[in-house]
């Protein structure tokens, strides 16, 4: 059985449409945290929940798992609030696709996306040194898979950080622009 090419187009046009719906109704949201002040907040938190689970992923051993599970419950507390509010407040540009992008906006998605890899790299690169070096310690398999999580988790919210830190003031006009046309 095959797919006839209109259809196929047909339905990933649709789902596109949808998507980009979903990335307007999220785009109108929280108003008053467009802020470059806001953000770089926000931005301060999701780097201190990373670094609290790399801490508790380093601290990680059979002994000490009230203080790893307070350091992990609390950055991934902490970071997936973070985490989100930062992706509602950047806009589109956080997202991974989007037709509703303008030139600029795609640029910046690209260089943060480039970024974000390279320090990805370094951050795997790192976690596989730190599961060598443990690898002969109690639990040093487990204590190697924390640590990868923890700077996976970390690499990968690095694209929201750059943006989060970089990203101007919205332009007050723009959004009520946009809330006009709702």
């Amino acid at each position: 059985m095959t797919a006839q090419p209109g259809r196929l187009a047909a339905y990933w046009e649709r789902r596109l449409d949808e998507m980009d719906e979903r990335e307007l109704r999220h785009s109108r949201r929280l108003p008053g945290w467009r802020t470059r002040r806001r953000r770089r907040a926000l931005t301060r938190a999701l780097v201190l929940a990373d670094l609290g689970l790399i801490a508790g992923a380093s601290i990680f051993t059979t002994g000490s798992e009230w203080l790893f599970s307070s350091l992990w419950g609390g950055g991934i507390l902490l970071g997936g609030a973070s985490f989100v509010l930062l992706r509602i407040l950047t806009g589109r540009m956080s997202g991974g696709f989007s037709r509703l992008l303008d030139e600029r906006e795609r640029e910046w998605r690209h260089r943060v996306t480039y970024v974000g890899f390279q320090i990805l790299s370094y951050l795997m690169i790192a976690a596989m040194l730190y599961t060598v070096v443990v690898a002969h310690t109690e639990d040093g398999g487990l204590r190697g898979a924390m640590m990868m999580s923890a700077l996976l988790v970390t690499g990968t919210t690095i694209p929201t950080i750059v943006l989060g830190w970089s990203l101007p003031d919205d332009d007050p006009e723009d959004f009520e622009e946009g809330m006009g046309n709702a």
